[in-house]
């Protein structure tokens, strides 16, 4: 097994001289909070892409009608509430008053209704939104209507929920062909995206949008009172890790969002620095397959490797020996959740054969195809479990083109439909929020859509199947069953093979205080 990165220490042991130049001279005497991303903002349009980076920009950005609260339950946001007709089918969503856009002008439900209608176009769940609804039109400047053609009660987690998020944005943005990025980032957020002063690769920086006005609550994840306590937001890319290590530790930076779990022991040692999980919901690893061509499209081929795969292995080259950070022996539905359970687990706790596995290749009828492996080598996490899979592949005999490669690369190819061999991709390794793993309606990667669905292309007829059911299940003792199905389902097909659980810490300087649990939001976080 490839040994998990190591880092010199001697790099770490301070900055001699600063590493970045100071905030301009604007910024001065101002609230600045300088934060070191997991990637650089490779692209800016929230409803284009689900990479986590670009959805934590647009959670500053942008607002949303309805957020998930701590205890991943939709709230009204935007929405100041709304009410249900006709047996279900006719949703009337009121937004609150107030509510003004970045370039000044208001936000009416004719914003709202045209930015459902482009997220619909991309999001998994929202193609089954769109389906199931006759229109998604404006009753008047604050009331949106959405009426259906059958009951879908799952409509507020839906436009709520917090990957691939629905951002609510300007109707003359939102009618952007969704081939199309939108690059003027024109929110109605808490932040004002400064786009003069984005650097690509290098910077991307956040003031405060003083017209926000929050909700009377107390802020919970993505719902809640969104009160905004810092003048500006920097985003600072920094790729290697040590040299992240130190910035934070000399007070250069702030914030780091996700040091190596190599450097945990010595920044938990510095006086000055807080280590903490705020990310309750964790994330799951996972094996994403490229199913619409050879040899991934043979579900037989993607199985074969169910032999071969020990979580922990994966969890410890991921976050160390500090098993209070990971879980193995898991499967499609976050541990811990109401829907988790061990259905189909034996494929993944039965004695581990890479033999088995050569066998299973060979029935199955692999006769060598190029297998081209993308990865990300500069996101930590997708790196080391990567290296695992690979050399899986590598010992059971499949031909491997082992790719590494920026994340700013990575990702737009991961759109790319065309064959491995020609600018396209086999297989790849990611990881999934946990957030969105505690419902199927919300994992657009437990789909079975084919060329519809989400990046991978899945095609299981009796998944969707379930799926469906589930999006009209009431009864939680009907939705555990139906989840329990999916998940024996899903070890047949094998939309994607999971590779366990894990919690990501983060490190701050001691004197940000109140930060929100969840992943990286500014808002409530103050500087003092």
């Amino acid at each position: 097994m490839p040994q998990r990165r190591t880092v010199l220490k001697s790099a770490l042991a301070a900055a001699a001289a600063p590493l970045f130049a100071p905030a301009i001279s604007h910024a001065q005497g101002r609230s600045v909070l300088k934060f070191i991303p997991q990637s650089d903002l490779a692209l800016l349009d929230p409803v284009q892409t689900t990479g986590l980076t670009t959805r934590n920009h647009g959670a500053m950005v942008f607002d949303t009608l309805y957020g998930l609260d701590g205890n991943f339950v939709p709230q009204p946001q935007m929405a100041a509430g709304h009410t249900v007709e006709d047996n279900g089918l006719t949703w009337l969503i009121t937004l609150r008053p107030g509510l003004t856009f970045h370039d000044g002008t208001p936000v009416l439900a004719r914003d709202a209704a045209a930015s459902i209608e482009r997220w619909c176009r991309n999001d998994a769940l929202g193609q089954t939104l769109r389906a199931t609804a006759d229109e998604i039109t404006a009753a008047s400047d604050s009331v949106l209507r959405i009426r259906l053609k059958k009951p879908f009660p799952q409509l507020p987690f839906a436009l709520g929920k917090a990957s691939s998020v629905c951002f609510i944005m300007p109707e003359r943005l939102a009618r952007t062909d969704i081939s199309t990025q939108v690059t003027e980032m024109v929110g109605s957020g808490p932040f004002r995206f400064l786009a003069g002063e984005r650097m690509a690769g290098q910077r991307a920086v956040y003031e405060k949008f003083t017209g926000y006005v929050p909700r009377n609550e107390p802020p919970s994840f993505m719902a809640g009172g969104k009160v905004v306590k810092l003048d500006r937001v920097e985003w600072h890319t920094i790729p290697d890790a040590s040299t992240a290590a130190a910035a934070l530790q000399s007070g250069e930076m702030d914030w780091w969002e996700q040091p190596i779990p190599d450097l945990l022991p010595m920044l938990k040692r510095s006086r000055n620095i807080t280590v903490a999980v705020k990310d309750k919901g964790g994330y799951l690893g996972m094996i994403r397959f490229n199913q619409l061509h050879p040899p991934f499209d043979n579900p037989a081929i993607r199985r074969a490797f169910l032999a071969g795969i020990n979580q922990s292995d994966y969890m410890t080259a991921t976050m160390g020996d500090d098993t209070s950070l990971w879980q193995d022996k898991v499967g499609f539905f976050t541990p811990g959740s109401p829907l988790a359970n061990d259905a189909g687990m034996e494929a993944l706790t039965s004695p581990r054969s890479l033999d088995r596995v050569k066998r299973a290749l060979e029935e199955a009828g692999y006769k060598g195809e190029k297998v081209v492996f993308i990865v990300p080598s500069d996101l930590p996490a997708l790196n080391a479990m990567s290296e695992i899979t690979a050399d899986m592949f590598r010992r059971t005999g499949i031909n491997l083109d082992y790719q590494p490669l920026d994340w700013g690369t990575v990702l737009p190819r991961l759109s790319s439909r065309n064959a491995p061999d020609k600018g396209g991709w086999s297989v790849w390794c990611n990881y999934l929020p946990g957030v969105v793993a505690v419902n199927p309606a919300g994992n657009s990667f437990m789909r079975g859509i084919g060329q519809r669905g989400p990046v991978g292309w899945p095609t299981s007829e009796r998944i969707e199947q379930l799926r469906d059911s589930f999006l009209v299940a009431t009864e939680e003792a009907e939705q555990k069953r139906i989840a329990t199905e999916m998940q024996r389902q899903a070890f047949q097909d094998l939309p994607y093979i999971p590779t366990g659980f894990y919690y990501q810490p983060t490190a701050h300087r001691a004197n940000i205080r109140n930060i929100v649990d969840g992943f990286p939001v500014f808002w409530g976080a103050e500087k003092t």
